[in-house]
């Protein structure tokens, strides 16, 4: 008998396990993860940017979670010598049009408390010398990361508590009574007093494995990345962000540097058709019908029709990809783009169209649910776990968990 199992060896999951092993010293924590190996999905092919938390609404958990992270991000890094670097970020306005947005944005920083400066053209190309633009914002917090090497740590941690880890582990079924629940796995049963569901990709299906019904549906968006040829590296000093779309939910492509010096363009964001679809070749005839017959999927394309299109014709024409990150470093060429590995966004849409644009935290019968944690998930790791277990109930079974 367990006394928390998490489902979901991801960022979030590794967190929220550490997190409980801090709180509950004396617990009996299980991880559960179905893969070979921890931070095998988002965690793992994301960009390893330490948000700041200039971009989301005000109040939100996003914002709170993102700003408080960037901070404990780089502690954690400190205090377990993981390479990290606060490089700073200019998010800048190609066009003359863009300035409201870009203007709001910088409200928007400055109402989040995020340290940032409203920079011109000039200033830009001072911290980003090969950066053509009409306008900027200098985010001073943002830095990066490899998430892989932080989730590592995590799981070491949690192995340091007392905690079990288990890979190549899926739960397939889930049997709640009052007091426990059993999650039954392809390798083995196990029985728990609590479950935490951190699932990804696969967080709304489990979530109903659990009698809960998160009123959304996980639609899995790729995002396809180039790399910058090593001879060209120095176009790009650190990150280098468009004004985003308010009504999108993507950032757009922009460049981004990696903690081991190569440099990132994209992504784009194209619907895979499959949860854990990397290529474009990849197919889940489930995944894809789930999408397909989802009414919300079909009113969220009718709204932003325009801009899907846009990310079509990126994904299937290299010469589309380089004309928008020309918009912003003019100087970049086709032939001095590769491919690189792509990720996959687990976004959770609602049935009337409407994405998710907050992490979806819900509760059920001795559990909690994370339903949607897209980026900023893997900056504010840390304080998402906090807060999970800190929404989970005193309760008397618990009292012997306690220091």
């Amino acid at each position: 008998m367990y006394d928390f199992a998490i489902i979901g060896g991801g960022i979030v999951g590794l967190s929220t396990g550490m997190a409980l092993g801090k709180r509950y010293p004396h617990a009996r924590i299980l991880v559960l993860e179905k893969e070979s190996k921890w931070a095998f999905h988002q965690t793992g092919n994301n960009s390893g940017v330490i948000h700041s938390g200039i971009y989301y609404k005000p109040g939100s958990f996003k914002a709170k979670f993102c700003r408080d992270g960037c901070r404990s991000m780089v502690e954690f890094c400190q205090e377990h010598g993981i390479d990290y670097e606060v490089c700073g970020k200019v998010i800048v306005a190609t066009e003359e049009e863009e300035l409201p947005r870009l203007e709001n944005l910088y409200k928007r920083g400055l109402e989040n408390g995020i340290e940032i400066n409203r920079i011109s053209p000039e200033e830009v190309k001072e911290i980003e010398p090969h950066v053509k633009c009409v306008g900027g914002i200098h985010v001073l917090s943002t830095g990066i990361v490899n998430y892989k090497q932080v989730c590592e740590k995590y799981a070491q941690i949690i192995a340091q508590q007392g905690g079990e880890l288990r890979l190549n582990t899926k739960v397939e079924k889930i049997v709640t009574s009052s007091n426990t629940q059993v999650l039954e796995t392809n390798n083995g049963t196990f029985e728990a007093r609590f479950v935490i569901n951190c699932a990804g990709l696969h967080s709304d299906r489990v979530a109903k494995l659990g009698k809960v019904d998160p009123q959304a549906k996980i639609v899995p968006f790729r995002g396809e990345y180039y790399e910058l040829t090593p001879e060209k590296r120095y176009l790009v000093k650190g990150l280098i962000y468009p004004v985003p779309n308010p009504e999108f939910p993507f950032l757009g492509v922009h460049f981004t540097r990696m903690i081991d010096g190569s440099v990132h363009a994209g992504p784009n964001a194209v619907l895979s058709l499959k949860r854990e679809g990397y290529n474009k070749t990849d197919f889940d005839l489930r995944d894809f019908a789930e999408v397909m017959t989802y009414a919300g999927f079909w009113k969220l394309a009718a709204k932003h029709a325009d801009e899907g299109i846009k990310e079509i014709v990126r994904s299937l024409s290299k010469a589309a990809f380089t004309r928008s990150l020309q918009k912003l470093i003019p100087e970049v060429q086709a032939e001095d783009l590769v491919p690189t590995h792509a990720g996959v966004r687990a976004q959770a849409l609602m049935n009337d169209g409407k994405l998710v644009d907050d992490f979806l935290i819900l509760h059920g019968q001795n559990s909690v649910h994370v339903c949607n944690a897209p980026s900023p998930a893997a900056t504010s790791s840390i304080e998402i776990g906090k807060a999970i277990v800190a929404q989970i109930p005193e309760q008397q079974h618990l009292e012997t968990a306690l220091v």
